[in-house]
């Protein structure tokens, strides 16, 4: 098994609805799995779309640093309860 992995600049997208933030969601996919959005007066929120099942991520996360600081910092976000799910956003009335 061959893995290539690149390092690629994630362009930030300033969301001011519940709309554009769906429409960045919708708009991932195994490839483009990363994303990153910037929500005013809230600040930068990087968004990684993963697989169901967490361990079979994880060879990759281990061979990409930046990738595995992003989940160990994602996981911690969650543990300290500043975390939302999709459905938490989409009835943000701040969004």
């Amino acid at each position: 098994m061959v893995l290539i992995l690149q390092w690629a600049v994630i362009p930030v997208k300033e969301v001011r609805t519940t709309e554009d933030v769906m429409e960045q969601l919708s708009n991932m996919n195994k490839e483009n799995s990363v994303c990153q959005i910037f929500i005013p007066g809230k600040g930068k929120f990087t968004i990684v779309l993963q697989e169901e099942d967490y361990r079979s991520a994880a060879p990759v996360i281990q061979l990409n640093s930046h990738l595995k600081q992003m989940v160990n910092d994602s996981m911690e976000t969650e543990k300290e309860g500043r975390a939302m799910s999709a459905s938490e956003l989409t009835r943000n009335p701040f969004l």
